[in-house]
């Protein structure tokens, strides 16, 4: 008798315990899902600027690998304008890179499909100039000698055109093609939206414009710093004088009070809002790009924005739960 108590007392000991470890666990469930801890699950759809690719890339390695293994984030690199059609669509990306902002056609395309827009400034980037490492005599240009070089009015065939002193040689010039934001600014804001030099060699991969000034010895191309820092070992950078003495572009010069500040540009990323609404992965990724985006942009060759710039997008971001 005395042993069928003992058992029965152990019995309801153990279902005491059982019960008291599944309240545990619910509780520490609803945790995980309702608290900051909660995983999620889906994909994210990434294209655009090739500027702001290594940013991003970055960005998505870091938030897959410490934030949320069970999302997928794909980044590609189209270029903005042609990542702003693959934005503007229907079932389009959740986001879309861009190295300038959005322009009056594609806010309308945006506003014909319903699709509401986010524009999220997450870094700066300065317009380098970059020459083959055996160029020693253009090191220091005059911002009005590098428009001349890239301006096709300007006649400026040959280096001897730049400066009498320089070499007699033909001046062979590259660039990013028209599908980046980067030529854009170029042609835009540099330029003045006067053509650009003839005979240019365009190029829709970055890689492909280091690797052919880096073979180049009369070689002179443009493209974003963070290109540049990549890419030290075989790229030399023109300090360019503004007016108060030659200036190197570095993450200290290309701030938007820096000495390089007028070859310096904001780079973005553009959210569709819908689809962070019924995603909370998407949502998610915004408000963590946000978050992290000085230390990602200070990793991949940007300078980073003011605390209240990341401030302000943050809020705004938060409210959209």
């Amino acid at each position: 008798m005395k042993r069928l108590k003992k058992l029965g007392m152990f019995t309801m000991l153990a279902s005491v315990m059982v019960f008291g470890a599944a309240c545990s666990d619910g509780e520490k469930s609803a945790e995980t899902t309702n608290g900051n801890d909660s995983q999620l699950e889906g994909a994210i759809a990434i294209d655009g600027s090739g500027t702001v690719y290594p940013f991003m890339a970055k960005m998505a390695e870091n938030y897959m690998t410490n934030e949320q293994e069970n999302v997928s984030v794909e980044v590609s690199r189209a270029g903005t304008s042609a990542g702003f059609k693959k934005f503007l669509e229907k079932d389009g990306t959740d986001y879309n890179d861009a190295s300038r902002q959005i322009k009056d056609e594609e806010k309308a395309k945006a506003e014909e499909l319903g699709i509401e827009v986010k524009e999220m400034k997450v870094a700066l980037d300065g317009i380098t100039i970059v020459i083959n490492k055996d160029n020693d005599w253009a090191k220091d240009l005059t911002k009005e000698e590098v428009i001349d070089i890239f301006l096709a009015e300007s006649g400026k065939k040959k280096w001897s055109d730049v400066r009498p002193d320089f070499p007699n040689e033909e001046i062979k010039t590259y660039g990013p093609n028209e599908n980046h934001g980067t030529y854009e600014f170029m042609f835009e804001n540099i330029l003045e939206e006067k053509p650009l030099v003839e005979g240019i060699n365009l190029q829709q991969d970055y890689s492909t414009l280091v690797d052919l000034v880096s073979k180049d010895k009369n070689a002179i191309g443009f493209f974003g710093y963070g290109y540049y820092a990549n890419n030290k070992d075989k790229l030399s950078a023109v300090n360019v004088d503004f007016g108060k003495g030659p200036v190197e572009p570095s993450l200290d010069t290309i701030k938007e009070d820096g000495d390089y500040a007028p070859f310096t540009r904001p780079v973005f990323t553009y959210l569709n809002v819908n689809n962070a609404k019924e995603k909370a992965q998407v949502l998610d990724y915004a408000i963590y790009t946000m978050k992290n985006a000085q230390d990602v942009a200070k990793e991949t060759g940007f300078a980073p924005l003011a605390d209240e710039d990341i401030d302000s997008v943050v809020k705004e971001l938060e409210e959209l739960k």
